[in-house]
C-alpha cells in the first residue's frame, strides 16, 4: 500500500514541471515493445535542447540536425489576439500555483501550458507529466477517483540523478496529452520523475502486448543559457565589430 504522504508527493511532483526549469539539455531513447533493457542505451537515441516556451532543437547522436524551431520570435497579429481566448492566458511562470511544504505544486492555475513537440505529443507529456495526476487533487480520496492508481512509490536513481519511481495503472479518468502516445499503457507502467525538474525521465509498460515499450531520458543540463541561434536554421548574428573589416580602396584616376 502507498501511504497518503507518498501519494501526494508523487502527484504534486507530476504537476510541478512548468515552475522547475526554463531550459533543458537531454538525450532521449525510445524503448520498443519487447525490449529487455532498463536504461535505453541500446536503442536509437536523439540529442535535444529545449527552452521554454516553444524553442526546441533535435539532433541525432552523430550530430545530424533533425529539427529546429523556426518561429520562436514571430509576433502575433491583432486578429490572433482578439480571436482566441488562449492568447490572453499568461505563461505558467507568471502565475502562482498552490505549493506544498516541499515546494511541489498541489494545484495548477489556468495558464498557457504547452511544451515543444517533436514527432508526437509524447515529448510534451514527458516534459510536463501532469497527465499522470491531473491539475488538482481530487475532492475525496476514494478508489479509482484519481486518473491513475498508485501501486508503489519509492526514491531511486536514474542516469545519476535523484528520481521518484512509481508503478501506476490508468483509471477511466486518465486523459493523456496525446491519445495515440500515452505515458501509461493498459495495465501497469513503471515511471520515474526527476526530482529537480519533474520531467518523466523513464517509462516502461509492464503488461500486455506493449510490455517493454516506453522511453528513457538522460538529463545533461538544466537552466543553461541558450541563445536564439541554437534554435534557428540560419544564424541571425550581427557583424562582430571587434573584428577588423577590410575596406578596399579603388585606385584613383590618373
Amino acid at each position: 500500500m502507498v501511504s497518503p504522504t507518498d501519494a501526494e508527493r508523487f502527484r504534486c511532483l507530476c504537476r510541478s514541471s512548468p515552475w522547475r526549469w526554463q531550459s533543458l539539455r537531454f538525450e532521449y531513447h525510445a524503448l520498443p515493445a519487447g525490449s529487455e533493457g532498463q536504461d535505453g542505451s541500446a536503442a536509437d537515441g536523439l540529442r535535444a535542447w529545449a527552452r521554454r516556451p516553444n524553442a526546441l532543437r533535435v539532433e541525432s547522436l552523430d550530430g545530424l540536425l533533425l529539427y529546429s524551431t523556426k518561429d520562436i520570435n514571430d509576433s502575433k497579429d491583432d486578429f490572433y489576439v482578439s480571436a482566441t481566448r488562449r492568447s490572453w492566458l499568461l505563461p505558467p511562470q507568471l502565475v502562482h500555483p498552490v505549493y506544498t511544504d516541499e515546494g511541489f505544486v498541489r494545484r495548477r492555475p489556468e495558464a498557457a501550458y504547452g511544451e515543444p513537440v517533436f514527432g508526437n505529443g509524447r515529448w510534451s507529456s514527458m516534459l510536463d507529466p501532469v497527465e499522470l495526476a491531473g491539475p488538482a487533487p481530487v475532492s475525496f480520496e476514494t478508489p479509482y477517483a484519481n486518473v491513475a492508481e498508485l501501486l508503489s512509490v519509492a526514491e531511486a536513481e536514474h542516469e545519476g540523478r535523484r528520481v521518484l519511481e512509481a508503478v501506476l495503472s490508468p483509471n477511466q479518468g486518465y486523459r493523456p496529452y496525446d491519445a495515440g502516445h500515452p505515458l501509461l499503457a493498459p495495465g501497469r507502467t513503471l515511471v520515474r520523475l526527476d526530482w529537480e525538474t519533474a520531467v518523466c525521465v523513464y517509462s516502461l509498460a509492464m503488461d500486455g502486448p506493449a510490455a517493454g515499450a516506453g522511453h528513457s531520458l538522460a538529463i545533461h543540463g538544466v537552466d543553461e543559457y541558450m541563445l536564439d541561434d541554437l534554435f534557428v536554421e540560419v544564424s541571425m548574428n550581427l557583424t562582430d565589430v571587434r573584428a577588423h573589416i577590410p575596406w578596399p580602396l579603388q585606385p584613383g584616376p590618373p
